[in-house]
């Protein structure tokens, strides 16, 4: 390891726009919230934030990877960025924490992103880390969390999503609509969520969902790229590989991958809709918890409103901060690091303290970061 990765370690190393091939398209409001000219929806509608996994994406084996987060050090040339993965493998405990690559080696046990999109994302399902395990061989499942940045209005409907069954919606009849392809009823058989800027919901895995069109999120999840479909043909026509629907699992084994818990919509939203609750307050701002471990033991994730100045402590962690709103700086040490709205950052386990600074000319506006972190 050189002396710049080394000195890695320790600093706030933004990431770069690493965007990612999906079956959906989207990405106009992402790239306009990234303050980009000309925004435009794309099939690349997701970024990948400090990414060390490889996306997923059936009929594409073919093509460079996607999914692996890049950073540019300080002090090397522009044109040589080199990956997250390859950072923290050249030293797991200085980049990740002793406890962290003790358990995980150098697989951080988390992964984030920021999507938006332009229409439905097909009907899908994620592992639970038991059937991870048995159907796929992976000790991640992929249960996440959304939060809701903003939206845009398509079609003249609002930004929505659709989360679990309702009521007496077995297996048998979910198989018989798979057969069938009758999407109409699939979608009739999921409760359908207006959502709202600074909403949060957590996606246990097992649960049935789609993120509606218009969605503008953050999502936090188990680090692998494991998604299950029931819909063999895209909202906008595009047919899928069987693989790209089962993972190679087979549809009768992708059928078990669901669990099969109606419920009424009071009940789908007190499952997965989460309260935001204050964690604590400084003369400088206040960090809000938005998933705690009381909600899921995969990750957590909080957000810091920054009217000042706001010190912030990390102990043997690292973490990944979103700029949502605003801008300002991000002190560490003697140096400080520019930040404004749309732009990502890894924190190493070795950089432990820091303090964000709003700047702005107005006085109401604040700097509001989304910081998710690994399983404690």
């Amino acid at each position: 390891m050189d002396n710049i990765t080394r000195q890695a370690g320790a600093i706030p190393l933004k990431l770069s726009d690493d965007r990612v091939w999906r079956t959906y398209s989207g990405g106009q409001a992402l790239e306009a919230w990234r303050g980009q000219a000309d925004p435009q929806d794309s099939e690349f509608p997701e970024q990948w934030v400090a990414s060390a996994v490889q996306a997923v994406n059936a009929g594409r084996e073919h093509l460079p990877v996607e999914g692996l987060s890049k950073v540019l050090l300080p002090g090397r040339d522009a044109g040589e960025p080199v990956t997250l993965k390859q950072l923290i493998e050249s030293d797991p405990a200085a980049f990740l924490g002793a406890r962290h690559a003790a358990k995980h080696e150098a697989s951080p046990a988390l992964l984030v992103k920021v999507l938006d999109s332009c229409e439905r994302l097909t009907i899908q399902v994620h592992p639970d880390p038991e059937f991870a395990m048995s159907a796929f061989g992976s000790r991640f499942g992929k249960t996440e969390a959304w939060y809701i940045l903003g939206g845009r209005t398509i079609g003249g409907e609002p930004p929505y999503v659709l989360l679990g069954f309702k009521p007496d919606v077995t297996r048998e009849r979910w198989r018989q609509l798979f057969e069938e392809q009758d999407i109409p009823a699939m979608l009739d058989a999921l409760h359908k969520v207006e959502v709202k800027e600074g909403e949060v919901f957590l996606i246990t895995g097992g649960l049935p969902h789609a993120i509606g069109s218009g969605c503008l999120l953050i999502e936090i999840q188990e680090p692998t790229d494991l998604t299950l479909r029931t819909e063999r043909t895209t909202p906008r026509g595009v047919k899928l590989q069987d693989k790209a629907c089962h993972q190679g699992i087979g549809f009768e084994r992708m059928l078990d991958c669901f669990h099969y818990e109606p419920t009424d919509l009071e009940g789908a939203l007190r499952r997965s809709k989460v309260e935001p609750e204050v964690l604590a307050e400084q003369p400088g701002g206040q960090e809000i918890a938005l998933i705690q471990p009381k909600h899921t033991e995969r990750f957590r994730m909080n957000r810091l409103r920054v009217t000042g100045t706001y010190a912030y402590e990390k102990r043997d962690a690292f973490a990944v901060a979103i700029i949502a709103a605003g801008s300002g700086r991000l002190a560490y040490g003697e140096a400080s690091l520019d930040v404004k709205q749309g732009d990502t950052l890894f924190l190493p386990a070795g950089l432990e303290r820091m303090s964000w600074i709003r700047e702005g000319a107005s006085p109401d506006a604040e700097l509001v970061v989304v910081l998710c972190h690994p399983p404690e």
